[in-house]
């Protein structure tokens, strides 16, 4: 199967140069994405198109390269096609006529067509042509030029015929890295997670570090995110996870910090962290989900304390989005579910908490402060390949029982829905839909006296979601491994 790749449309405004180097990124990164999938693809740059060609004609596998090239950032759109050569008008139509004449019982349709190269018939002609044949020979609605119920998408170029099945929206934005390295402070949530969205999909080779203040159950939770973040919209590049263990820190706010001030102070430690980070990275910018205005610590009089703590760049991808708008573009990405559970920590929440600080009153409390414990901590952080994220997780979760025979157990299937539909579990056995992210709310309410075996495609998020329900006390969990 052919896929035709449209370069985003701000790729094709850029300077010759810029151009080619702009699509050879992204012809690379096309071929970094598809390298561990079971079947080969092939990219050819034809300057203003790139030709994927997926070498399968297995249409789960057609359909899984198609969702994958709408996450890739720096396309455009791209249509799925069936490209052969033709002779004359005559040709075109016996050839579009077998492939289109059953989707179009009873429905009305219209043929557009777009033509490069010299021919003896215009776009228009061919268009009227194709159409006027299927209209007269096919059981069709009539043709409706305004509002047709279906359009069939035709290209001629010389002397080949491309007829487009089907066009499909991609991610727009630039290729990654061509916009450089940044590191986001992920703390799980909506913000964090679409901000660190909008940066890789804007062309910036995305990395993660996580300041944890609550926990493995928090942890757990970030890594997840962070993790799908990549898969979906940046697994052409490698990129590093950082968790760093930040209760010290928080310890000190709130031992020697006035309350008022214990917001902004915990922001201006995270960036002084961040910032040594960014160093040993060879990063340059920093990327946060903060809102003008969204909390106290986001007023504008606030941030700019905060951010002159550090000589880094600070990019605020959603300064001036609304919280709704954040939730919807969550939702959109797929991380909302993800936000919804991760687990709150409110530890360093000012009673009363200034909305306007004044840098001097701010400096004046960090003089109080040890601030060598912000080297400590980072020193002693976790710096993860992406790519081994989920694996060394696996590695802590050992003592988490596998079962392969099922017995009288219930086996819940913790995938996301989109993956449930798409590969349903063919097994023998008592089965349960239950997204990862609905175990903490749903699995207290399961009965008691059954046993209950989880299941994910790797196993990996089955242990992690397995871990965090035995740390709550539930002996009756395992994970459920197949034979």
């Amino acid at each position: 199967m052919k896929f035709i790749v449209r370069l985003h449309s701000e790729i094709t405004i850029k300077s010759n140069s810029v151009r080619k180097r702009f699509t050879r990124i992204l012809e690379s990164n096309i071929r970094n994405v598809f390298r561990p999938y079971p079947f080969d693809v092939g990219v050819t740059n034809l300057w203003d198109k790139l030709l994927v060609n997926v070498k399968t004609d297995d249409p789960e596998s057609v359909e899984l390269a198609a969702m994958q090239l709408s996450r890739i950032p720096g396309i455009e759109y791209f249509m799925q096609v069936r490209q052969s050569t033709y002779t004359d008008l005559h040709d075109i139509y016996e050839q579009v006529k077998p492939h289109w004449q059953d989707k179009l019982a009873g429905k009305t349709f219209a043929v557009r067509v777009k033509r490069r190269g010299k021919h003896e018939y215009t776009s228009t002609q061919i268009a009227a042509y194709v159409g006027g044949g299927l209209n007269q020979h096919c059981d069709t609605g009539g043709v409706s030029l305004k509002k047709p119920d279906v359009v069939i998408n035709l290209e001629v170029e010389n002397d080949q015929l491309i007829m487009v099945d089907k066009r499909t929206a991609g991610l727009g934005g630039f290729p990654i890295p061509t916009q450089g390295e940044v590191l986001s402070l992920m703390s799980g949530g909506f913000d964090s997670g679409v901000a660190s969205y909008q940066m890789i999909r804007r062309g910036a080779r995305t990395h993660f570090v996580f300041f944890n203040l609550g926990g493995t159950e928090h942890e757990i939770g970030v890594r997840e995110v962070s993790h799908y973040l990549w898969k979906q919209f940046g697994a052409s590049h490698r990129v590093k996870f950082i968790a760093v263990d930040f209760a010290p820190v928080v310890q000190m706010i709130l031992e020697q910090v006035d309350n008022g001030l214990m917001g902004v102070m915990l922001k201006r430690m995270m960036l002084r962290a961040a910032a040594i980070v960014a160093d040993n990275l060879q990063v340059d910018a920093l990327v946060t989900g903060e809102s003008l205005g969204q909390v106290s610590s986001q007023t504008l009089a606030n941030l700019n304390v905060i951010d002159q703590v550090t000589n880094k760049l600070v990019l605020r991808p959603l300064i001036c989005s609304d919280k709704q708008e954040i939730i919807d573009t969550a939702r959109e990405i797929g991380t909302e579910d993800f936000a919804r559970t991760i687990p709150e920590y409110c530890g360093v929440i000012s009673n009363k908490p200034t909305v306007a600080a004044r840098l001097a009153d701010v400096e004046a409390q960090e003089a109080k402060l040890d601030l060598s414990i912000i080297e400590q901590v980072v020193r002693a952080s976790n710096v993860e390949d992406i790519r081994d994220l989920l694996k060394e997780t696996e590695a802590d979760l050992r003592e988490v029982e596998r079962v392969s025979d099922v017995d009288n157990a219930v086996i819940l299937d913790i995938r996301p829905p989109v993956e449930q539909e798409r590969k349903p579990l063919q097994v023998d056995a008592e089965i349960q839909l239950m997204p990862f992210y609905q175990l903490g709310s749903k699995f207290g309410d399961l009965p008691k006296e059954r046993q209950y075996l989880l299941y994910c495609e790797r196993g990996v998020m089955s242990k992690l979601q397995a871990l965090y329900l035995q740390e709550k006390g539930f002996t009756n969990v395992a994970v459920y491994h197949p034979e």
